[in-house]
């Protein structure tokens, strides 16, 4: 017989376990309440007898119990109950405090690699770490049912962010309307922030605003510049009033406004990068923030707003330095450019934008690419019009939402959170049987749903004194002191994502092919699909709460569940046999495939992803050939909502290399000219889960990165 643990790992059965547990029990009652070694044999029996293949470790203590009290030792089944639970206690506390004493001492792979944007070695990280194990602790033992914490650990579902989870108050991320807070006022600390008067002034309160909006929560967040535009037709007025007060003439007035105003802009921009790479939030990071570039939000500041893009591509394009004074690539802002009809043709008004865009990606990797076009196709509201606006942070997607006045509404919206399921798991428990596949994916299915509406029900505790930035003060609401957020967990005003994970394994399992081969591989996959997006509309039509299906980034879980995949089934040759598994619906890293029937083939998994997905071709360095950017660029307009371009942007500061760093068979990092590995003298920048990671990876991630295969190169375009 196996016996199963806690943590989802399987052992084998030891009746000498059994009678240790109840002796041990028998030394806290006086001898008469004591069990017999016959009592206790008998006990042993009965639970071989039943005959089971496999059992969970609490069944087995639940029996002892039962049988301890038919046998009329009630005192001393209160003893095992008693001893039982304090082991429990023992166990838990006992791997929290070795994850505290890993932390500190720097000990942990886990926590050196937990997030490639965050430094475990700094205090405010630490301190960050120290807080999430502390509630990650709290979770498992008081706020989680058993079975889902069993789950979580065997890595069969994956709660997100338990280590933020005991502060009922937070969520994951969201849309900031700073449209409100700068033009109507806000509040930071106690302190007023009236309305700025010019661009400068603005842009120095936005990078304050969402370090302190991201300080009061766990996820990303998104800002449009559409929402700055209006400051810098202020700042223009303001200096042509000056001008026109010194008399000058119109066309002088003019002119030297406008060259005063470009200065202002760059000025602006600079202090937003600059304050947004050097705040450092409550989470232990710079602020997890995507700015989104869309022309087609505003009719009225358009060319405002272009030239506050021009000059934010610029900047970027210039890179920022590192302690070396040598320009690198820098993880945030992520930025997200908006493909449209002004913008997407040579003869286009605004073209000269998306080329500096190419220039950019090719160089920095951002922006990345939203096409108006195809979003508006998938993204329909009540009203029947379709919906162009930016994603919350690197993937998650708003689903469409018409406020009482009957208009859209995305800013100042959010994400409740993540549970993930992991469909490796449900297609090898199946063993290659359809019918039993979907049985369990049924089951796993409800699970994930209870664990979602346990995040659902402890976030709608929260009221709005929680986060006055968020809730009172504009960036996500308005409301009272005091007031309760739970009406903006409903209606559809808020999403809560079902993630899913290894889309490809599953199919690969289950039919032999890829979700690639556009025959039964690719029915089977876009089926399953289908089955979680089905699940979402069943949930969200009984209890009026946005269930959303996600594409899981799963930075360090893709380890995790590679890791409980290989402990629970052993090695599948193409299956677990990797220490990582493909992220959502993602075409596999080693998969030979190019460029465009990649992105083609992941557009209509991405339209099964409503609640986030994105998509990503690998290349080599495109700089000079940003004719094959503009390519991909075009392409992606046509044919898929959400896609990125990894290229390559590295530095070693032993030697001055400036390329790709490499990985080599020990997966260690190393730089190709002169050979250093020191992690500390290489800055090296990779797209990992949608977003740019500076500090590094697990061993299941950078065996990912090694792997990948490029989708696009030079001659291929040139052909």
């Amino acid at each position: 017989m196996k016996i199963i643990k806690r943590d989802g790992h399987m052992v084998d059965y030891s009746p000498e376990k059994i009678e240790n547990a109840i002796m041990k029990a028998n030394l806290e009652v006086e001898e008469e309440d004591q069990a017999s070694h016959t009592q206790i044999r008998n006990i042993v029996k009965y639970i071989e007898n039943l005959g089971k293949k496999r059992m969970l470790v609490e069944d087995i203590q639940d029996i002892i119990e039962r049988k301890l009290m038919s046998i009329g030792k009630y005192e001393l089944a209160k003893k095992y109950i008693t001893y039982r639970y304090t082991r429990e206690l023992v166990r838990k506390s006992n791997t929290t405090d070795l994850a505290i004493k890993e932390l500190i001492d720097g000990e942990s792979e886990y926590w050196s690699t937990e997030n490639s944007n965050k430094d475990a070695k700094v205090v405010t990280t630490q301190r960050d770490y120290l807080a999430g194990i502390t509630s990650t602790d709290i979770t498992r033992r008081f706020l989680l049912p058993d079975d889902i914490v069993r789950a979580h650990d065997a890595g069969i579902i994956h709660f997100h962010d338990a280590d933020y989870f005991a502060q009922n108050a937070l969520h994951n991320c969201d849309l900031i309307n700073l449209d409100d807070m700068l033009q109507n006022g806000t509040n930071i600390n106690g302190v007023m922030i009236e309305k700025p008067h010019r661009f400068l002034t603005a842009m120095t309160i936005a990078t304050q605003l969402i370090t302190a909006v991201n300080s009061s929560q766990y996820g990303g967040c998104t800002i449009t510049l559409t929402h700055l535009a209006p400051f810098v037709k202020e700042s223009y007025k303001r200096y042509l009033d000056i001008y026109k007060k010194r008399k000058f003439t119109k066309a002088d007035c003019e002119k030297y406004a406008k060259e005063d105003l470009a200065k202002e802009i760059k000025d602006g921009v600079q202090t937003f990068q600059y304050q947004i790479n050097s705040m450092t939030t409550t989470n232990g990071q710079a602020p997890f923030l995507s700015v989104c570039l869309y022309l087609g939000e505003t009719t009225e500041y358009k060319e405002e707003l272009a030239m506050i893009i021009e000059e934010v591509l610029k900047q970027r394009i210039e890179g920022m330095k590192n302690e070396k004074g040598v320009y690198i690539t820098p993880a945030f802002p992520k930025l997200l450019y908006v493909l449209e009809e002004d913008n997407i043709n040579e003869d286009s008004k605004y073209w000269y934008l998306t080329k500096l865009a190419a220039e950019c990606t090719a160089k920095r990797m951002v922006p990345d690419y939203i096409s108006e076009k195809i979003m508006k196709e998938l993204k329909i509201d009540k009203n029947g019009d379709g919906q162009c606006y930016p994603c919350m942070g690197c993937r998650s997607f708003l689903t469409p939402y018409v406020d009482e006045k009957g208009k859209p509404k995305y800013y100042g919206r959010f994400n409740q959170g993540v549970v993930t399921i992991n469909l490796v798991d449900i297609a090898l428990s199946s063993d290659k049987d359809m019918d039993s596949f979907w049985k369990i994916f049924e089951d796993r299915l409800d699970m994930c749903h209870r664990a979602l509406q346990i995040r659902h029900k402890r976030l709608s505790k929260a009221t709005s004194d929680v986060a006055p930035i968020l809730w009172q003060h504009g960036a996500l609401a308005r409301l009272k002191k005091g007031e309760s957020i739970h009406d903006l967990l409903h209606h559809g005003y808020s999403t809560i994502s079902l993630g899913y994970a290894g889309l490809y394994e599953c199919v690969k399992f289950m039919t032999g092919h890829s979700h690639t081969d556009n025959g039964e591989g690719k029915e089977f996959g876009l089926q399953v699909m289908r089955k979680l997006n089905d699940a979402c509309k069943e949930w969200k039509a009984l209890e009026d709460i946005d269930y959303s299906v996600y594409g899981t980034p799963i930075e360090s879980t893709t380890y995790k569940f590679a890791k409980a995949l290989r402990e629970r089934f052993g090695i599948i040759k193409g299956i677990t046999d990797r220490d990582y598994i493909t992220n959502s619906y993602h075409v596999p890293v080693f998969e030979e495939i190019d460029a465009f029937t990649k992105l083609k083939l992941e557009s209509e998994f991405q339209a099964l992803s409503p609640g986030g997905a994105i998509s990503y071709i690998e290349t080599p360095n495109l700089t000079n050939n940003l004719e094959a950017v503009m390519e991909v660029i075009k392409f992606i307009y046509d044919n898929i909502m959400y896609a990125e371009l990894n290229t390559k942007s590295d530095y070693c500061h032993e030697c001055g290399y400036t390329g790709e760093i490499l990985i080599d068979e020990n997966l260690d990092w190393y730089c190709p000219n002169c050979g250093n590995k020191d992690h500390d003298k290489l800055n090296v920048a990779r797209r990992t889960c949608g977003y740019i990671g500076t500090n590094f990876w697990n061993k299941g991630r950078t065996q990912e990165i090694k792997e990948r295969v490029i989708h696009i190169d030079n001659k291929d375009v040139e052909e």
